[in-house]
């Protein structure tokens, strides 16, 4: 029996005296360090904590990564019975399974009472992270290094700042070297001993329009509201408030000497009904009926009459207010100390932003060139057609939405995104230009001199086109995609950047440009064409067929309005209405142009495009608004020009 007792006993002890058992193998490297520093580590504190990490750094272990990492997420235990540190498994079980620190493998378990859990505080976390930031700032791999600068951008220290100029005189790739040069403007802004060096950091970056530039000079310049009795000559003044002005109310001036307690609160609603619920008598209050007291100012005269009888006390006037106000001084104070710093940031920041103000001109600037380059391409085929014939051709929108079809029925048959393109622009040529030929045969030549009928005519023709359109495709909007090089933007800088889209279609606008300047001026069916424009008569009379000019003309407006729907589809929705958003800007450019010109069309463009991209500049919240200004701005342009920018001469201008 006693044999048995003994057996169970010994099998009972097992696991804990194999744990002993582990404990009392040689320690390993990392855990002799920890060991001859315990006293450090347990009781770490900011001021001593640098040197058990000089020791752990210098030693070049593979494990002290890990284990600073450990001890900064207080996820580091120490046993005081065997002197040794270790991980734990799980810190939530009971018994703990630990962790040897060297070779990661189970060393025993512990009661939660055998063991401490070492919790470094704020202070001591913020160094054995800095120590961190170092290694991961020597890892072999880019992105722990990239992650490392991410790290000490997101909380700067001032120990950061000798590990990032090391890492500059030893970083190779260009990238990251260029944002630790970065990083490092911004810590010796922030850390750097001397003045002159902050000064120079602040300086360099005056030609830097980057978010991250001002990001780094603003913090500079907050500042914080203080009231004194006299103006301080020891502090960094930014500016002097007056109590009542707009951007400083007097009341926010009063409750700041309030909270000071400089002087005596205001009344609240609160205070007055507290006053009259205490001091009913007989019905009244002060002298006034309970009856009365739903009136404001009832109230207040059962207050004034409270207070006449002592009964409470009486309230800050506004006078007394004014008087108190008047004997104090508000102004508001930079954080940073030094005045010399503050105006260097803010000479580099008046720099930085007189800059981007610049940027955003040319951004600005680019934007209207590009909505031009489309009004100028949606509009010079009407603008040819209606100075050739005098056509009000309210139907031309449909035949850019049936470029845009075009468009997308090539990609549909055709998946390279460039290839289907390149066929889809002269083919939607072909399919709008025998449209326009259609078109004008059947019911245009017919109206001839009747700019009304022909409105009215093609104005039906263009709802019978779209239903068309809807019962062939749908209603939905169809994808016209763009090549993958055209899906992009291409960015100068943070400010200015245009999508590679609008830049093909600026492009396209200068081709067709030249090609129909070239045409109009040095082809015989261009001579043919002003011809017919200037005296149809005289033309006829020298053997030229009007008719044939007119159709060709017509033709040719369709085919051009064709070419720009598949510019247009790849970055708008192609949608049985699609022309309907651009016919309006098409006519507002003609007219204000002048008909028949692609002088004129451009000038038109240019002025419309870039008025436009004004106003929505200076009310961006709603475009419709812009739209509005446009209509205004074109019945009274027209009404002291009304041949437009560049007049036609001949028929045109004589109708």
């Amino acid at each position: 029996m006693l044999r048995t007792l003994w057996v169970v006993a010994l099998l009972a002890l097992a696991p804990v005296l194999a744990g002993r058992a582990v404990a009392q193998e040689e320690p390993g490297p990392l855990q002799a360090l920890l060991q001859e520093n315990a006293e450090l580590v347990t009781d770490a504190s900011r001021r001593t904590v640098g040197e058990v990490l000089e020791v752990l750094v210098g030693s070049g272990l593979p494990g002290v990564p890990d284990l600073l990492a450990t001890w900064q997420e207080r996820e580091l235990y120490y046993r005081e019975s065997d002197g040794r540190f270790y991980y734990v498994d799980d810190p939530d079980a009971d018994p703990l399974v630990l962790i040897d620190i060297d070779t990661g493998e189970e060393a025993g378990t512990a009661g939660s009472r055998e063991i401490d859990q070492l919790r470094p505080n704020r202070g001591v976390q913020t160094v054995i992270g800095s120590a961190l930031v170092g290694f991961r700032l020597a890892s072999e791999e880019p992105r722990e290094r990239r992650a490392a600068l991410r790290a000490i951008d997101r909380e700067p220290e001032e120990d950061h700042l000798p590990l990032v100029r090391e890492f500059i005189e030893t970083e190779e790739d260009p990238a990251l070297r260029a944002t630790a040069e970065t990083l490092l403007t911004k810590l010796v802004i922030a850390f750097a001993d001397t003045e002159e060096e902050r000064i120079a950091a602040i300086e360099s970056l005056s030609g830097n329009i980057s978010i991250e530039a001002r990001a780094t000079l603003n913090p500079l310049l907050a500042t914080r509201t203080e009231v004194a009795e006299t103006l301080p000559e020891d502090r960094n003044i930014a500016r002097e408030l007056t109590p009542g002005s707009e951007d400083f109310p007097a009341e926010d001036a009063y409750e700041m000497l309030v909270e000071a307690e400089l002087a005596p609160p205001l009344l609240t609603r609160d205070d007055i009904l507290s006053a009259l619920e205490a001091n009913v008598m007989d019905g009244t209050v002060g002298g006034v009926p309970i009856a009365q007291l739903s009136d404001p100012e009832a109230r207040v005269r059962a207050y004034n009459g409270l207070v006449a009888a002592g009964l409470a006390e009486a309230g800050v006037t506004e006078d007394e207010i004014r008087e108190t106000l008047a004997n104090f001084v508000f102004y508001e104070e930079y954080y940073e100390r030094n005045a010399a710093i503050t105006d260097a940031a803010e000479r580099t920041l008046a720099s930085i932003e007189g800059r981007v103000a610049f940027y955003e001109f040319v951004d600005l600037s680019l934007d209207g060139l590009s909505l031009a380059s489309i009004y100028f391409l949606a509009a010079i085929g009407l603008a040819i057609t209606f100075g050739v014939m005098g056509v009000i051709n309210m139907a031309h929108g449909e035949f850019i939405m049936m470029g845009a079809y075009t468009g997308f029925v090539v990609q549909s048959i055709v998946p390279n995104e460039t290839a289907s393109i390149a066929i889809a622009i002269p083919l939607a040529f072909v399919v709008t230009f025998a449209a326009g030929v259609a078109l004008e045969r059947s019911v245009i030549r017919w109206l001839y001199h009747r700019p009304l009928e022909t409105l009215l005519a093609t104005f039906g023709i263009s709802i019978a086109v779209q239903q068309i359109v809807r019962q062939i495709f749908g209603a939905l909007t169809q994808p016209l995609s763009p090549p993958d090089w055209l899906a992009g933007s291409v960015a100068f800088n943070e400010v200015v950047s245009i999508s590679s889209i609008r830049i093909a279609i600026f492009l396209l606008g200068v081709i067709f440009f030249v090609l129909l300047w070239l045409i109009l001026n040095k082809t015989r069916l261009g001579l043919e064409v002003r011809a017919v424009t200037q005296n149809p008569r005289m033309a006829a009379s020298m053997g030229i067929n009007p008719d044939r000019i007119n159709m060709l003309t017509f033709g040719l407006g369709s085919g051009i309005a064709g070419i720009a729907g598949v510019a247009i589809g790849l970055f708008a929705q192609v949608v049985p209405d699609l022309g309907t958003n651009y016919i309006v800007q098409s006519f507002m450019t003609v007219v204000v142009g002048g008909v028949g010109n692609i002088f004129g069309t451009l000038a038109g463009a240019a002025l419309i495009g870039f008025l436009q991209k004004g106003i929505e500049w200076l009310n961006p919240a709603n475009t419709l608004a812009a739209q509005t200004y446009m209509i205004l701005f074109v019945i009274l342009f027209i009404q002291f020009r009304p041949r437009g920018i560049i007049a036609l001469r001949g028929r045109a201008a004589g109708d």
